[in-house]
């Protein structure tokens, strides 16, 4: 019962030739129905098919007897190298001597026979009677519309524009920055001159000083820059600081060593000065004209009584 089953089953699937679903293999297979070496693969050889009347009929189906106006097609060689014979060169690669690795020779060749095409299609195309130039009142149809263009120039315009902008912004804000820089320097020179003044009117207030040169103002300043040029033209030379940090450290090189003692100096005592090194008192300290002693400031007491005497 199960073989006739089975080929009940096979011989329904032979018949349909469909492919079984998932659900009806798992089924089959539940059952028992499917075993190893049932579904044995067979390579059909390949049948090679011959129609030369089928080839033809299609040859004859591409092949149109049209004439060379609605084909305008050329085969041709590469124009003649003028450059190369020119110049006394070996003439460049002939048709079938192309090497297809180098790109320049390569494009040389097609170029070359671009204009052989070229020179060979202008005869037929006058000869046909087809206008092979622009008449100066053609207007050919652009590929976009005028308002489509129109778009893209707005576009552009805004996108400078919003450029403009910006480049407008930062130099304002450039401006400000050095205007407040400035602003801040005027008010702080400002302070200070007020301050100075401040303190030159409470010298005088004091009686420290007997000066009125303050009330002036602007007209001292412009005095003192008036004279500035002919003080410093006076004041020629180094000043005293200069010569001494001079002498002490040079105008560059080697310093290291410069105060070791040598045979020499060891020896030299010409500078050498008895009174100096024997001198007695503090350091510092005013001598007097007598047995070097120092002169004391007097009490507080006894300022009092000279300055009530006086």
């Amino acid at each position: 019962m199960e073989s006739a089953e089975e080929e009940e089953m096979l011989g329904q699937d032979s018949e349909e030739d469909s492919e079984l679903s998932d659900d009806e293999l798992q089924e089959a297979f539940a059952k028992g129905l499917l075993k190893p070496g049932m579904n044995v693969l067979v390579d059909k050889p390949k049948k090679f098919v011959n129609n030369l009347e089928g080839l033809k009929q299609c040859l004859a189906g591409f092949r149109k007897e049209l004439p060379w106006v609605e084909r305008l097609d050329m085969t041709n060689l590469p124009a003649e190298d003028v450059i190369s014979k020119a110049e006394g060169k070996v003439p460049s690669a002939a048709n079938g001597d192309v090497n297809a690795d180098d790109d320049f020779q390569r494009e040389m060749f097609f170029y070359r026979q671009a204009q052989a095409t070229v020179l060979d299609a202008l005869p037929l195309l006058n000869k046909h009677g087809i206008a092979t130039k622009r008449p100066d009142d053609y207007f050919a149809e652009m590929a976009k519309s005028d308002q489509h263009m129109q778009k893209i120039r707005k576009k552009l315009i805004s996108k400078q524009l919003i450029l403009e902008k910006s480049e407008k912004a930062k130099k304002l804000r450039e401006q400000r920055k050095f205007g407040k820089k400035v602003q801040i320097e005027v008010i702080q020179k400002r302070q200070k001159e007020k301050k100075a003044m401040m303190t030159s009117v409470k010298k005088y207030q004091k009686g420290m000083t007997d000066k009125l040169d303050f009330l002036e103002g602007d007209k001292k300043k412009g005095k003192d820059s008036a004279q500035g040029p002919k003080n410093a033209a006076n004041k020629k030379g180094l000043n005293a600081k200069r010569k001494y940090k001079d002498q002490r450290f040079g105008f560059g090189g080697k310093k290291s060593g410069k105060k070791w003692n040598t045979k020499e100096s060891h020896n030299d005592v010409s500078s050498f000065r008895a009174k100096v090194a024997n001198a007695k008192g503090g350091k510092g300290g005013k001598k007097g004209g007598k047995g070097g002693k120092q002169n004391k400031r007097p009490g507080k007491s006894v300022r009092k009584k000279m300055k009530s005497r006086s």
